[in-house]
């Protein structure tokens, strides 16, 4: 539910590649759920920095574009500098183009982490703040890992933290219709151990438990990668799903083909809407759809957050549809991990106000701007959850806050003909029926050719 501050509130609309430089406020200071006490207090101390510019680059286009400026215009109207952002639908071309030119801007928003770390090995980054790493490690949920992620080879091999995360999603999410529960008696699993007594006893009553797609045209098979990949995330540490990532373990190790048949347990007829054989010929753009039917086809769909982009139009979060966190095995004491994915930030033309604008996105306020205008997440710990715009995000929010590991997908931190390949086309095969063994095998000598 939106706040009632939004009353009377005039949002910061500006065309793409236009100015910050103060006064052009979203929120009033000192209005609403925001934490303007850890604002008002750095912002007493700020640098001048009047006559100064900041630019960045990045793939946010509208709205995202206007809601990120509105979230820096704070920056400015503190530090007198002006904020220049410049969005692009081929940023991760230009980028590479401009450094290699000399005419980076001084930040670049990257979607993913592997052009990060390819251009920090060339030199073409520039190490953070020496106490961004220490800070994200205390303040943000699962913190080392988004140290860990944020850490790449130098052009010299040694590593260094080079990228910030701001603005994440969340995969490990299991949705389901309230209602439905209800009606039938059942509660929400509160670990792996629950999961699978919940899913036995739905099958038991008579019903399905799961409706599960791997339907995506050309990539038919997507969808049980991340299955797999938050199966290897509770049953194995995590330099365990690190190492397979990289194929420091092979793809065919013993743990990688439990992980592979732990995800066939939740496939079998009887488990899943239209048996195993419907599995991968369903698009998963049209399986959540069985838990909104009456009676219901399924009773749990496991997707990422975007997936209500593929509900029903009419229906409302938190009375047609929830979701709970995919669980941890309490046996094996794992903690929370989350799998997911985001945007991280990295200096490509290093000046002092660029480092404080680095340091200003550390600030609570800097998170909640844009908590509250669109679907922004974050694991920062200091932010007031109360500012998400809806029930929803808010939810999502709390999963990272809380979790004790994050991890990227896995099969985009393979090679483009492993992780958006075989590893797809592998899956397919074994809900055809091969076995986890021989797929994982085949998905191993395949990664062995690229070698």
């Amino acid at each position: 539910m939106k706040k009632t501050f939004y009353t009377g509130t005039a949002i910061l609309a500006l065309t793409a590649g236009s100015a910050v430089a103060g006064g052009h406020l979203p929120f009033t200071p000192g209005e609403g759920d925001f934490s303007w006490d850890s604002y008002n207090e750095w912002a007493a101390s700020a640098p001048d920095f009047s006559g100064q510019t900041v630019t960045i680059a990045g793939p946010w286009l509208q709205p995202e574009d206007d809601v990120f400026r509105s979230a820096v215009a704070y920056f400015a109207e503190a530090t007198g500098a002006e904020v220049i952002y410049t969005g692009s639908d081929s940023f991760e071309q230009q980028i590479v183009i401009d450094a290699e030119a000399g005419a980076a801007p001084n930040i670049a928003v990257f979607p993913q982490p592997g052009l990060a770390s390819d251009m920090a090995s060339r030199g073409l980054l520039y190490p953070l703040p020496e106490s961004m790493g220490s800070w994200t490690a205390e303040n943000y949920g699962a913190g080392e890992s988004w140290v860990d992620l944020g850490t790449f080879s130098d052009a010299d091999g040694n590593d260094q933290l080079f990228g910030f995360f701001y603005n994440v999603n969340v995969k490990s999410l299991v949705w389901y219709v309230p209602e439905n529960f209800e009606d039938a008696g059942y509660d929400v699993p509160e670990s792996m151990e629950d999961l699978r007594a919940l899913t036995e006893q739905i099958a038991a009553d008579g019903e399905t438990p799961w409706c599960i797609g791997l339907g995506s045209g050309a990539a038919t098979g997507w969808p049980a990668t991340d299955w797999v990949e938050d199966i290897m995330l509770r049953t194995q540490p995590a330099d365990v799903y690190d190492a397979w990532t990289t194929n420091e373990i092979p793809f065919d190790d013993p743990r990688v083909v439990a992980a592979i048949e732990e995800f066939g347990w939740f496939i079998e007829d009887g488990k899943v809407a239209g048996g195993t054989g419907a599995v991968a010929t369903t698009d998963f753009r049209d399986s959540p759809k069985g838990l909104f039917s009456s009676p219901p086809q399924c009773y749990m769909h496991r997707q990422a957050s975007f997936v209500p982009a593929f509900f029903p139009e009419d229906i409302e979060f938190g009375d047609d549809v929830d979701f709970f966190y995919f669980p941890s095995y309490d046996s094996k004491d794992l903690g929370n991990p989350v799998l997911g994915g985001g945007t991280l930030m990295a200096i490509t033309d290093p000046s002092d106000a660029t480092s404080a604008l680095m340091e200003y996105f550390q600030l609570p306020i800097a998170h909640e701007i844009m908590m509250a205008q669109t679907g922004f997440l974050t694991p920062h710990k200091g932010v007031n959850l109360e500012t998400y715009m809806n029930d929803a995000l808010k939810g999502q929010g709390e999963i990272l806050v809380n979790a004790t590991t994050f991890r990227f997908d896995g099969s985009d931190l393979m090679p483009g003909g492993v992780g958006a390949g075989t590893f797809w086309t592998g899956m397919v095969d074994f809900t055809g029926g091969k076995a986890a063994g021989e797929v994982a095998s085949d998905i191993q000598s395949s990664w062995e050719a690229l070698k």
